[in-house]
């Protein structure tokens, strides 16, 4: 009688084991990450240079995480803010991320962010370097031609460059103070529409990317003046573009300030998620898709991540800001978001 009682309560708790493991299962793999749809938000516009980043590496990305990432576009805002402020507002769980650029990090001294940059953990693809174009039919042939235009007439000439806070904003600032000249800032939700007013006529000005404005220098719909950085640069069929740095050698003083595109999660999202996004970045940044797109469309890849990509972000945040500040462009000291002068 004891015995067979014992059966019974031995085969009762193997039968609950079994009960409970099958349970246990589906619960357990409900938890791996990812085991749904990923959302990448860019705050800038689509046709953009963080747009096209964030949409190249997400596919390659995909791949490796086995799930699909949907990029999608959320604009306006000071600097990107409206797009970050919606990510940040989801849960930390690695299933919301944004697209982004270096030119976020002013968010806050411009009045848009509440916090540093220092709340997200960045993904840095890399970037391409700045320049200074005109409208193809533009009268100017030369930055010196330009420049003496703005400088008899202040304020006159119509320029865009992306978003107000942008770097590309933050470049056309320094290229006024290291020049003297003076133009008309108008703003734009992004590189893209900023080039496609130049390329119009509706703006005579615009300063991106290379990489950005490769299709319209190569069409004829711009006419490139001269790079931000301190080297010529040579796009296939267009030609060398010249160094603004040879003719204004003051600009040293302001420039160059380089490009760090792409995504960031939120950094309290689990060690876990980080880890896993961190593998299969790392798996896309090495595949030739990721390569030989970078060498189409002229950029510099990068792959930091972590705390590495962190310490980069840290010294823009500190850079960009300050420069505003000290150029009489942004509504909030750093130093009341606790950003050190570095």
């Amino acid at each position: 009688m004891k015995a067979n009682y014992k059966s019974k309560i031995a085969l009762f708790a193997a039968s609950a084991t079994l009960v409970l493991a099958s349970i246990s299962q589906p619960v357990m793999a409900a938890k791996t990450y990812p085991s749904r749809t990923i959302t990448n938000t860019v705050v800038w516009g689509a046709g953009g240079g963080t747009d096209s980043i964030n949409r190249m590496i997400m596919a390659e990305m995909a791949k490796a995480l086995d799930v699909s990432i949907k990029v999608t576009n959320k604009t306006g805002g000071v600097a990107g803010s409206i797009g970050m402020s919606s990510v940040f507002s989801k849960k930390a769980d690695g299933y919301n991320l944004v697209g982004l650029s270096e030119s976020n990090v002013t968010a806050a001294v411009n009045g848009g962010w509440d916090q540093r940059f220092n709340v997200w953990s960045p993904f840095i693809v890399g970037g391409s370097p700045d320049l200074i174009s005109v409208s193809a039919s533009s009268p100017y042939n030369s930055l010196q031609e330009l420049i003496d235009a703005a400088k008899q007439q202040p304020g006159s000439i119509k320029a865009g460059a992306g978003g107000a806070g942008s770097i590309h904003h933050l470049n056309l600032l320094a290229l006024e103070k290291g020049t003297g000249a003076a133009f008309k800032f108008v703003p734009y939700p992004g590189s893209a529409p900023s080039q496609t007013a130049a390329a119009t006529g509706e703006i005579t000005v615009v300063v991106t990317s290379a990489a950005e404005q490769a299709a319209l220098l190569r069409a004829g719909q711009l006419r490139p003046l001269a790079m931000l950085v301190e080297q010529d640069f040579t796009i296939p069929d267009v030609g060398t573009i010249p160094s603004a740095f040879s003719s204004y050698a003051s600009l040293s003083d302001y420039l160059p300030i380089s490009q760090a595109i792409g995504f960031a999660v939120r950094d309290d999202a689990p060690e876990e998620v980080k880890a896993k996004l961190g593998e299969a970045f790392e798996a896309a940044m090495a595949s030739d898709t990721v390569k030989q797109w970078a060498d189409k469309n002229l950029y510099s890849l990068s792959g930091a991540h972590g705390a590495q990509a962190k310490d980069i972000f840290s010294k823009l945040e500190s850079n960009f800001s300050w420069t505003l500040w000290e150029l009489g462009s942004a509504k909030v000291e750093p130093s009341q978001f606790g950003i050190p002068k570095i």
